[in-house]
């Protein structure tokens, strides 16, 4: 008898491969207000995803609550409804602008639902405050872009929001950071669904490294603490802060305070409310992008040894204030500002860095 393994009970026909590997459908919602940038990414990334065959992996679908959606620069007429949202894999939610910006009651049931029925919701930026009028995020951690977290903390409580990273990944409920880390959680997704190959092609294709070092910690601008004028060490911190070049020790500062270290560091909790150390983090970073963005080269003799031990600062208050064993420094510390990379006559500071801090250089 003939083996029937690979053929149908009917003669001459063939099941439809296509229809068994059904494509992961990606809902991507559009509203009144959407961020134009955020809706484009999931479009862009997953449009261009191919599996081994090289078939698109991904059915990609613009959803409304309407046939057309204003945002702040151009109208769309998005050609799919909400019944797609209930029937995809993958729901991306964009940020949306202003944050007060009111949404339809049905578009906040519908990824709900989505949520409650399995599927993968995901935001990018200021979509986390949609996300979270759902209370799809209550009880878990989440980002959005940086100068949106301390709002979001704010109106929800319930969510612990993390500045610092690209993206949050609790499973089927997603999050990123602002803009171009909308990138980074579409090739996060894509390598969950398809494996590091094909995310690391996609990521080619979209002219994007696959992984980005460091978080959104690195763009964050840090202000210095709210502090009344009369307080005893308002002065010094204003020294502080202009003396970005020098090397201030913990003794050091004590002796311009006129006051013993165990008395600087209590007065500098009760009134500023900031330990010693996050003040030395806030200074390292303030330290680097005015320090090293000139066109000396870095690391040429004893001249530019400050702007080696700024960057040692550096990597030593990321390491202590982030919990990293390992840091590395953003690229564009370390180039000139025409975008030249370090030359290899630099080769010394870069080795004294890497081997004193433990840390990457690009």
């Amino acid at each position: 008898m003939c083996p029937v393994a690979k053929k149908t009970i009917f003669e001459r026909f063939e099941p439809d491969r296509d229809a068994r590997a059904r494509r992961h459908m990606v809902a991507v919602v559009a509203f009144d207000g959407v961020v134009l940038g955020d809706l484009a990414t999931p479009c862009e990334v997953f449009g261009r995803v191919r599996n081994p065959e090289g078939r698109s992996a991904y059915e990609v679908r613009i959803c409304s609550l309407g046939r057309e959606v204003r945002s702040e620069h151009v109208t769309l007429k998005a050609p799919w409804r909400l019944s797609s949202v209930r029937r995809a894999d993958t729901v991306m939610v964009p940020g949306i602008d202003p944050l007060d910006r009111p949404l339809p009651e049905e578009l906040l049931r519908a990824l709900r639902c989505a949520v409650d029925r399995g599927a993968r919701v995901a935001s990018i930026c200021s979509g986390a405050f949609v996300l979270a009028q759902t209370g799809a995020l209550d009880g878990l951690k989440a980002t959005t872009h940086w100068r949106a977290a301390q709002e979001l903390a704010r109106r929800y409580p319930a969510i612990e929001v993390n500045p610092d990273v690209l993206y949050v990944d609790n499973g089927n409920v997603l999050t990123s950071a602002g803009a171009a880390a909308g990138l980074d959680l579409c090739l996060h997704l894509v390598r969950r669904d398809l494996g590091a190959e094909i995310a690391a092609n996609t990521a080619r294709t979209a002219v994007m490294p696959l992984e980005r070092s460091g978080g959104q910690a690195q763009f964050i601008v840090h202000n210095p603490p709210a502090m009344a004028d009369n307080t005893a060490i308002a002065p010094l911190l204003i020294w502080i802060e202009q003396s970005l070049s020098k090397e201030l020790s913990l003794p050091m500062i004590a002796r311009r305070a006129a006051m013993s270290t165990r008395t600087l560091s209590r007065r500098f909790r009760e009134q500023s409310r900031h330990d010693a150390r996050a003040m030395g983090c806030r200074r390292a970073r303030a330290s680097c992008p005015a320090t090293l963005g000139d066109n000396r080269p870095l690391g040429r003799g004893g001249r530019h040894r400050g702007r080696i031990q700024i960057c040692m600062r550096v990597a030593a208050a990321f390491r202590r204030n982030r919990g990293n064993k390992s840091t590395r420094i953003p690229a564009y510390l370390l180039s000139r500002p025409e975008g030249r990379p370090i030359r290899n006559r630099d080769s010394f500071a870069k080795n004294r860095l890497q081997m004193k801090m433990r840390i990457t250089l690009p």
